[in-house]
């Protein structure tokens, strides 16, 4: 059962009667169905291509050497490096090993070394953004930045946000080309914060990265091929990046102040799934099963599609709206709620209630 995105007042404002014991059922069917299991062969096979892919890339980039045709290794460089983010990813949630202390090492040297992304930094928001997807104030991935995710943040924004506002449905997918290079930065920014843990070997391997990155291409290269492949490079790895994790929530409601439904509700009224095959599978690493994933973290990726057909029937039997589309309309509904939200910027004839997308929550009428 597939429904529209929900209006943000359609989230409960607080745990149902029984709400608890719902979540528990539903993990003890998944359980029952060994869905929990770990799946090594599954990973030292998807490990030991990603790895062999990425390789490739950088023994093909040596072997074109200086000529206009390394931009194609540049781009199939952005999409090894996207793969091997995904990876990090199901590493980080400890999907591939049990235990923290191989999950950090493996995290930190796929992240930092290899591609640049720092995995103390990113594990910090990623774990904030899991326990309170879509809260503006808890969820560190709709927090206004350059972009809003709310007519409240429209309205409270000022300087550039305020002015990439009005149009930022129309500049989503060219400021995800930058998406790479924010990444990296906030990486070495967020070194600067004591509570990230190992600073020192998570700068050094970060650092490190950098230094053997441009060492590497400007040796090839001269300057002007270097420049072109790096912005390549970059530009299209933020761009996979972004369209990997735009379907996920933009567009679902979202919530404030004292918004805490269970966590059943909370996870799957704010994830939207994208329908698709093993092509979508590979290309988004799984995390089209955004509502599967955010209810069971640590699942293996293998298990996430098998694990849908139980959550969205066990969804449907107690009334929980389960939302599902396929990977052009998810994107469709992101740009369509991006446009709505920046209405306030467009206009001086400001009636909340008309502008908004979905009907006015009660938090923003106080």
């Amino acid at each position: 059962m597939t429904t529209p995105a929900l209006a943000p007042e359609s989230v409960p404002r607080s745990p149902r009667r029984g709400a608890d014991g719902d979540y528990a059922r539903l993990l003890r069917r998944i359980s029952d169905a060994g869905l929990m299991n770990r799946r090594p062969v599954y990973y030292a096979i998807r490990l030991g291509l990603v790895g062999i892919a990425f390789v490739s890339g950088w023994a093909a980039f040596g072997l074109v050497g200086d000529s206009w045709w390394t931009l194609m290794v540049a781009a199939f460089m952005a999409v090894t490096c996207a793969q091997v983010a995904l990876v990090m990813h199901d590493v980080a949630h400890r999907q591939v090993f049990r235990l923290r202390r191989p999950t950090e090492v493996v995290g930190r040297v796929v992240g930092n070394a290899g591609i640049g992304l720092a995995y103390g930094w990113w594990q910090d928001k990623h774990t904030r953004h899991h326990a309170n997807p879509n809260h503006e104030e808890l969820d560190p991935d709709v927090a206004p930045d350059v972009l809003v995710w709310s007519q409240r943040q429209a309205r409270a924004s000022r300087g550039l946000p305020r002015l990439i506002g009005r149009a930022q449905a129309y500049l989503f997918f060219p400021l995800l080309l930058l998406e790479g290079m924010n990444l990296h930065v906030a990486g070495v920014r967020a070194l600067r914060n004591r509570s990230v843990k190992h600073r020192g070997s998570e700068g050094a391997l970060l650092f490190g990265h950098f230094a053997a990155y441009l060492v590497a291409v400007f040796a090839i290269l001269p300057a002007d091929k270097g420049i072109a492949f790096i912005a390549v490079h970059q530009a299209l790895f933020g761009l996979y990046m972004g369209c990997v994790f735009a379907p996920n929530h933009k567009g679902m409601p979202t919530l404030t102040g004292d918004d805490r439904p269970d966590y059943l509700r909370r996870q799957v009224l704010t994830s939207r799934n994208v329908r698709g095959g093993a092509l979508t599978d590979l290309a988004l690493g799984g995390l089209n099963y955004q509502i599967e994933h955010h209810l069971f973290p640590s699942m293996p990726t293998p298990n996430l599609r098998p694990a849908q057909v139980i959550v969205r029937d066990y969804c449907a039997e107690i009334g929980v709206p389960y939302h599902e589309t396929g990977l052009i309309s998810s994107y469709r509904e992101a740009l369509r709620h991006l446009h709505h939200v920046g209405a306030p910027l467009r206009t001086t004839d400001r009636h909340p209630a008309s502008e908004e997308p979905f009907p006015v929550r009660a938090a923003e009428t106080k």
